[in-house]
């Protein structure tokens, strides 16, 4: 067999290591210890000091042919929401298939609750998995997709906890209706209750919010924040910074199928942060606008784009967000939207890259 590649990246090229979980987190790994080391005093990246993994990833490593989707991946994971953060092609999905025991790593090793996450039927009784695939059935109804899942995990008073997560994912009004005229949002939804139907301590969910429209996504995000709050462990993955933000306050960063970093997200947050940012602003009278905040000196630059939108770069852009209201308040002028055009994952990875 040929001997697996993948792409380097600036830091590996230039002989420096990724960004560290010791920089992004007070509980960071030291560079000479062994991951056994690490899990034994609960300082695996992704732990607090003490704190036991429900999750455990060691060494771990798969490929496919000569492709590397990840890459000696080191972590652990506790009760709570973890975000999983990557952009496209990161090595998200299978290191979450890897955690549900549906593949199994070339190299290293993944645990549950101190179990192999493959291979032991008993173990998945306590999973629930939402698959980025549409695994649904369209022909049955969604109370009969819930059902289904209920019984192959053979759940106790089944009819009750079928109504249960239906509810609990506010899908009643749409329970009878075939799963293959659902919209995007209603399969995540009814995924996420088939998912939920046997109480389970262990969820991976694989970008459950796409397809969302913004009720939804508020419902799910709600859900996903109670679930962790009722001592779950509950791993999210998305490729969207600002919903992760709003769920998640431990995260993994993923890129090239290497842990770019772990820890807080307020840490990750605070280094992005450092950085000049460009934002973008729609308002009813952007030239205005753009002349009040030229003078702030946080501001950078200001353009006006061809769709009369106002393009900003600044060096402060905590400060910055605080001045675009008040100057908006104080020259009379609405504001309809003030979002960062820098916070894509692609760019967000380039900023913890840098050393």
């Amino acid at each position: 067999m040929s001997t697996p590649t993948t792409r380097s990246t600036p830091a590996e090229r230039s002989g420096e290591p990724l960004v560290s979980t010791e920089q992004l987190a007070s509980n960071g790994r030291g560079g000479s210890e062994q991951p056994g080391d690490d899990a034994k005093r609960g300082t695996m990246a992704g732990l607090s000091t003490g704190e036991q993994a429900t999750i455990k990833l060691e060494k771990v490593s798969k490929w496919y042919g000569d492709i590397v989707a990840v890459s000696d991946v080191t972590f652990g994971i506790g009760p709570g929401v973890t975000g999983l953060l990557g952009p496209n092609g990161a090595g998200k999905s299978t290191t979450l298939k890897m955690m549900a025991g549906l593949q199994a790593p070339s190299t290293g090793s993944v645990t549950i609750e101190g179990q192999p996450a493959r291979g032991r039927p008993a173990a998945y009784r306590n999973l629930g998995l939402v698959s980025e695939h549409e695994v649904i059935y369209p022909f049955l109804t969604g109370r009969e997709f819930v059902r289904l899942n209920a019984r192959l995990q053979k759940v106790p008073r089944l009819d009750e906890a079928v109504e249960q997560v239906i509810d609990l994912v506010d899908m009643q009004g749409a329970a009878e209706r075939k799963v293959g005229g659902y919209s995007k949002g209603m399969r995540q939804r009814i995924k996420v209750a088939g998912a939920l139907v046997h109480n389970p301590d262990v969820i991976l969910m694989d970008e459950p919010l796409n397809g969302t429209d913004p009720v939804q996504r508020a419902h799910l995000i709600r859900l996903i924040r109670d679930l962790g709050d009722a001592g779950k462990t509950v791993v999210v993955s998305s490729h969207v910074l600002v919903e992760v933000e709003r769920f998640a306050q431990n995260i993994l960063v993923i890129i090239n199928g290497k842990l770019a970093a772990a820890g807080d997200f307020r840490a990750i947050r605070d280094r992005i942060d450092e950085h000049d940012h460009e934002v973008r602003i729609r308002a009813s009278d952007p030239r205005r606008l753009a002349a009040a905040l030229i003078g702030q000196p946080m501001v950078l630059s200001v353009r006006i784009d061809h769709n009369d939108r106002i393009i900003a770069a600044t060096n402060d852009v905590r400060t910055f967000y605080q001045a675009v209201p008040v100057a908006a308040q104080r020259e009379r002028i609405r504001l309809y939207e003030v979002q960062a055009t820098d916070e894509s994952l692609t760019s967000v990875f380039s900023y913890l890259m840098e050393q």
